[in-house]
């Protein structure tokens, strides 16, 4: 074959093109290590941005509030506790607003449970509690140091703990600021409940993160922390805790769930649409608009 000669098509040595760009392996190389360097700080970027967004997020909500039960529903024992006819008929007048059969059935409070009355006034609430945990359970009826002007609260409150049927209950007076303020070892309650009292700790100044802390603490894991509020305008924040005694619903979730805790049901118990939420609750003739949520500590 005469080697100056044009190929065949056929031939193989036709298909073949000289290269006219050689690789260049240093300069491929450095181009291949700028092309990762700069998808990595993509990939940081977009990791920094998700978690600025998560820090951002609202706080979480429940798609849908509960409705009230059907009386049937609600368990015997504690249809027998808010019926016992032990009960001051000072209790019976709130109950009318208040619903307790309701309120212990949403957060399923049961015989021989421990549980909390946080901030329990005069004890409306520990007294409720007291008969539905029975004898088999304990309250943690608990209060700060009352000032002089509310003396008579205090009495009160005494001389409930001295009623017939009330030996279950252990009187507990400590300031809010104090850290082991409910009287307990950890993980020792199943349940705690602050009833229209939460925006008082911030209306007085209380530190609610150490308060949420301590009652995180405080619960068995998947222990129930139950509260009941005085509805302020969607994003007020804290602006009326201490003039209308109300609280934006959504800083009471973010800030119980920073503790660690998750909600897990609202009821639409209390709701009163024609609320307009900018008057004292008492105005109302209490029958404000009030939310009452379910957080739980996770097992």
């Amino acid at each position: 074959m005469n080697p100056d000669r044009t190929p065949h098509p056929s031939d193989p040595r036709r298909r073949l093109k000289p290269v006219s760009n050689p690789v260049k392996p240093v300069s491929n190389l450095a181009t291949a290590r700028r092309s990762s360097i700069r998808v990595r700080a993509a990939v940081a970027t977009a990791l920094v941005a998700v978690l600025i967004l998560a820090t951002q997020r609202p706080a979480a909500a429940v798609e849908q509030e509960l409705g009230p039960l059907p009386a049937s529903a609600i368990p015997g024992y504690i249809t027998a506790a808010v019926n016992s006819p032990d009960r001051p008929a000072a209790d019976k007048d709130k109950d009318a607003s208040r619903d307790p059969a309701q309120m212990m059935a949403f957060f399923g409070i049961k015989p021989g449970m421990k549980v909390a009355d946080i901030w329990a006034a005069g004890g409306y609430t520990t007294e409720l509690l007291a008969r539905i945990v029975g004898p088999t359970g304990t309250v943690y009826s608990q209060n700060a140091p009352f000032p002089a002007k509310f003396k008579d609260a205090e009495t009160a409150w005494h001389d409930r703990l001295k009623e017939p049927g009330l030996g279950n209950v252990v009187e507990v007076t400590k300031g809010f600021d104090q850290p082991d303020f409910l009287g307990v070892p950890p993980a020792t309650l199943d349940a705690a409940l602050i009833n229209l009292n939460y925006h008082d700790l911030i209306a007085r100044g209380f530190d609610t993160a150490r308060f949420n802390q301590a009652v995180f603490r405080a619960l068995k894991p998947g222990g129930i922390f139950g509260t009941v509020d005085n509805s302020a305008q969607p994003g007020s924040g804290a602006r009326d805790a201490a003039t209308l005694h109300r609280i934006d619903e959504q800083l009471e979730i973010a800030q119980i769930e920073k503790a660690g805790f998750r909600l897990v049901a609202a009821s639409s118990l209390y709701r009163n649409p024609h609320d307009p939420r900018t008057q004292p609750f008492w105005k109302l003739d209490h029958h404000q608009d009030r939310f009452m949520l379910k957080f739980v500590k996770p097992r």
